[in-house]
């Protein structure tokens, strides 16, 4: 699969994101239907604008895109204090 910059154009005139790697991200996974982060990075990987905007970030593996796209999940339960 390729990403296909118009449709993506299309896509982005009616998103509330304002930075293009979010976009793209929601893209991939509302448009494209791409639901795990592997599916997403290797069709990142393979395109070069989409490449560049991984290497700005550090993406550099499976694994960083994982931390990426969960970065604000946390899956511990608060301790509380008695």
């Amino acid at each position: 699969m390729s990403i296909d910059w118009d449709e993506f154009k299309f896509f982005k005139q009616y998103g509330k994101k304002s930075d293009n790697f979010e976009t793209l991200l929601s893209f991939l996974e509302q448009y494209c239907k791409l639901n795990t982060p592997r599916e997403i990075f290797l069709v990142m990987l393979e395109d070069d604008i989409a490449k560049m905007m991984l290497q700005k970030r550090d993406i550099n593996s499976v694994g960083d895109m994982e931390r990426y796209l969960f970065r604000g999940f946390n899956a511990t339960k608060p301790r509380e204090d008695s």
